[in-house]
């Protein structure tokens, strides 16, 4: 199990953004939805470590947001609302978000496994860390390769010639983007596995 707490950067000279990422995290899949928990603190609950990986990258790349992820147990029955909820995976992502307050790239994760925990912050940096370089152009880019274009297709939509498309999606990363994700999303299945062994 994993608890996600998200904390707004520089709030006091910002905007709200709270309502509208709420708004927007409405439809991912959750074990318990994203709450407002405290002023511009938001925490859910996830078990999908590929659903996990894809939003922490995503919101830590935005630059409006501290990312923590804990991992641990939960005291279960969870509760309906995402802010009753108890045990060490909550504390564990209080931990994370406060250490990712500090970073430069603003994510962190703990838990029981400090080695899985280690590997995915770090696979997670890094790629937040290119996500959130992209020039305008490379965002669109690299949206069109997400929803499944071919570089041809996308080339095509985007009215550029291939070898432009090529240049975009180089300069953006797209290519270290997929097998990435996938491995921030493995190291926080191991990190969960070791939580889920240690309690059998």
């Amino acid at each position: 199990m994993f608890v996600m707490t998200v904390d707004q950067r520089g709030s006091r000279t910002d905007i709200d953004r709270v309502e509208e990422i709420l708004t927007r995290l409405a439809d991912v899949d959750t074990v318990r939805p994203f709450e407002r928990t405290a002023g511009d603190e938001i925490q859910g609950v996830l078990d999908d470590p590929v659903t996990l990986a894809h939003l922490a990258v995503e919101l830590t790349a935005e630059g409006h947001w501290s990312v923590g992820i804990g991992t641990g147990d939960v005291e279960k029955p969870l509760p309906a609302s995402t802010r009753a909820g108890r045990g060490a995976a909550f504390l564990h992502a209080r931990d994370a978000v406060e250490a990712a307050k500090r970073q430069r790239i603003p994510l962190c994760v703990r838990g029981p496994d400090a080695r899985w925990c280690r590997h995915a912050q770090t696979a997670g940096r890094l790629i937040s860390d290119i996500v959130a370089t992209r020039s305008a152009a490379g965002v669109e880019a690299v949206a069109l390769m997400r929803r499944g274009f071919t570089q041809a297709d996308a080339a095509g939509a985007l009215d550029i010639t291939p070898q432009a498309m090529s240049q975009r999606l180089r300069a953006a990363g797209w290519d270290l983007e997929p097998d990435s994700l996938d491995l921030l999303a493995d190291a926080l299945a191991e990190a969960d596995r070791y939580v889920a062994e240690s309690v059998r």
